[in-house]
């Protein structure tokens, strides 16, 4: 882990490259060193209906939610967290300057116990980081 959800208001379509966007975050999340490479996923969903603020429609929304395996130090989660968002941040900055959009995120723990996993990508990767 971690999992990273890119829920968005669907008026940013036109906007954002959000195959770029999501590819952009998983780098982002490799870069910071905290997490295995083969446990990263991200992916985005347009929200099939919104009301934003003042009910403008030109008003739009990304919520960046990360989900991962408790266990790491505050510390790494901390930087990890500031890393992505900037990452975020510089991505979208110049859709930011041209309209309303607002940006959020949260990081957080999922308890193991309740969160059971498999899968074989670590075995048909070149170059796994187990």
């Amino acid at each position: 882990m971690p999992h990273l959800t890119i829920d968005y208001s669907p008026n940013l379509e036109a906007d954002i490259d959000m195959a770029a966007f999501c590819n952009h975050l998983r780098i982002a999340a490799i870069d910071t060193g905290v997490f295995p490479v083969a446990g990263i996923r991200v992916r985005a969903f347009a929200a099939s209906h919104v009301s934003i603020a003042d009910g403008d429609p030109q008003h739009g929304y990304i919520d960046i939610s990360i989900r991962l395996r408790a266990g790491r130090p505050q510390e790494r989660k901390d930087s990890a967290t500031r890393a992505i968002f900037a990452a975020a941040k510089t991505f979208l900055e110049p859709i930011m300057q041209r309209r309303s959009l607002a940006l959020s995120m949260e990081m957080r723990d999922i308890d193991p116990e309740l969160s059971p996993k498999c899968g074989t990508i670590r075995d048909h990767m070149q170059k796994a980081d187990q």
